[in-house]
């Protein structure tokens, strides 16, 4: 079979990128052909599709941009003539089975697909945020859950300034939001929406898109491979993006109410600087942060910790740190939010939350912090659930079994 992946990066910028690389990995294994469209990069992997990637755009630095560049890129965020030439060339001369579609917003755009729907090419694509209903990518503005723009009312975005605390920037992505629903691109042109949780599924649902052209397939965890460790050193663990809606504050707020143990923050982001001052200036001394840290480093503190924390305030649609956890044997206390209860059983291989609630979420610590053989239990049970559901030969199954019934369906499944 042969598989067009198409995401606007082609190297691990995040868990998004992590997973396609790994993706086309599993289905070049299995006898595949995946070639690729981006957008063009340097830090892109090497390969010999990248003479139809779109010239690359820089959304980073706005100042640096002159007016008529400014409107030049606003108008590839749209529609981008240049993609859909470029892949009117690849379709023509590689002559792919499928498209499976990722991020393509902004950089590509979704000129593509009706490139790709009129040449009779089925397209699939993955869900990785929820950009389809939500100007900013989260369902969330000014640190609290938001779901204003239900019902196609984009305007809110650029009341609330949604986009980067910007009324330019909101005011583009809302146009881009109304054009697009306007010429119904997604909604026409693509064939199937995967989406890794039962949460993700129902949300988009409920903002209007066709429950029937969705399906539900989890990921699979390469981490499942390593051995697990039910064993526990003197500490837990965060790990993941230092950003507002992950929670970090609130969780560091938990820790000053707690004086056994430790926590170690493992990651990089824009609140990380402010939450290092705030332990520094009220003498947390259980709090330590590691900053970035190497994959196999990580696992190895995963290893070594009584359990894992996601005190995440935002609707997480289906969050790697459980997954990695679980398969390496450690319980995770997370919040009861999103996508994350229908991966935590509570009492279980976990447990949960209220989001926000620092005296609950320092309780649950002490608790399972003061009883390491519940936690090695809920370690055990976590790994169990992970071999059981989420392991690579399964998944590639049930993509496979997708891809098939697309092409020989000519694009048209009910799930």
């Amino acid at each position: 079979m042969k598989v067009l992946m198409c995401n606007k990066f082609l190297f691990e910028d995040g868990g998004p990128e992590r997973y396609i690389l790994e993706l086309s990995r599993m289905l070049e294994k299995e006898g595949n052909q995946v070639f690729y469209f981006a957008m063009q990069h340097p830090k892109n992997i090497k390969t010999p599709y990248s003479k139809y990637f779109v010239c690359r755009v820089s959304l980073t630095d706005p100042a640096k941009v002159n007016w008529l560049d400014k409107m030049k890129i606003s108008l590839k965020i749209i529609y981008s003539t240049e993609a859909k030439k470029n892949m009117e060339r690849l379709v023509s001369e590689q002559k792919p089975d499928i498209a499976h579609l990722h991020n393509i917003y902004h950089q590509i755009s979704p000129s593509i697909l009706p490139v790709l729907h009129q040449k009779g090419i089925p397209v699939v694509m993955s869900l990785h945020d929820y950009k389809l209903v939500c100007p900013n990518y989260k369902l969330m503005t000014q640190g609290e859950v938001c779901e204003k723009c239900n019902s196609s009312k984009y305007y809110q975005a650029v009341l609330h300034k949604c986009v980067k605390n910007s009324f330019s920037a909101s005011l583009l992505n809302c146009m881009e939001m109304y054009i697009h629903k306007f010429l119904k691109l997604y909604e026409k042109n693509v064939d199937l929406f995967i989406s890794p949780s039962l949460f993700m599924r129902e949300k988009l649902s409920e903002f209007g898109f066709d429950k029937s052209k969705i399906a539900y397939l989890p990921p699979w965890i390469k981490e499942i491979k390593l051995a697990p460790s039910y064993s526990s050193e003197d500490y837990f663990l965060y790990f993941g993006r230092i950003n507002r809606e992950k929670g970090l504050e609130t969780l560091i707020r938990a820790m000053e109410r707690i004086k056994e143990g430790k926590l170690l923050v493992v990651g990089q982001g824009e609140e990380a600087e402010k939450l290092q001052r705030y332990v520094i200036e009220n003498e947390i001394d259980n709090v330590k942060f590691l900053g970035f840290t190497q994959r196999k480093k990580l696992d190895e503190l995963i290893r070594g910790s009584r359990f894992v924390v996601l005190p995440s305030e935002w609707y997480e649609n289906s969050p790697s740190t459980v997954y990695e956890s679980f398969a390496l044997g450690k319980p995770v206390i997370g919040s009861r939010i999103g996508g994350i209860p229908e991966l935590i059983e509570d009492g279980i291989n976990g447990l949960l939350f209220e989001p926000k609630n620092v005296d609950e979420l320092a309780e649950k610590i002490k608790y399972l912090y003061h009883h390491p053989l519940l936690a090695e239990k809920m370690g055990i049970a976590a790994r169990e659930k992970v071999e059981e559901k989420y392991s690579e030969e399964e998944y590639y199954q049930k993509l496979l079994g997708l891809y098939d019934s697309l092409i020989k369906n000519g694009g048209e499944k009910n799930v």
